[in-house]
């Protein structure tokens, strides 16, 4: 077996690990920003004339949490599609190779 094909192997499984990398490192809101949305969110309410609860800004905060998880999830299913399919390649031309 050539080296290529173990190289496209090495570089789909790096590029999943970057991949999920940066899906979280670009998560919408990120932990240490929370304490400012936090300020901002009570603000908001109070220039409304309107009452800021815990309730709410927890829901806020899952919710944001759920669309940066779907963003991690669709990055690391495709993450994962990418090495499955170079490993499927590299396992097909080892057999060839080996046959």
């Amino acid at each position: 077996m050539n080296n290529s094909e173990y190289n496209k192997a090495e570089d789909a499984v790096n590029n999943t690990e970057n991949s999920l990398k940066n899906a979280a490192d670009n998560a919408k809101w990120k932990i240490e920003d929370l304490a400012g949305k936090a300020k901002d969110y009570i603000n908001e309410k109070r220039d409304n004339d309107q009452e800021a609860t815990q309730e709410d800004w927890f829901e806020k905060v899952k919710n944001n949490a759920s669309d940066a998880w779907d963003d991690i999830k669709d990055k690391a299913n495709d993450a994962w599609e990418k090495t499955k399919d170079a490993a499927e390649d590299v396992k097909a031309e080892w057999n060839k190779k080996t046959n």
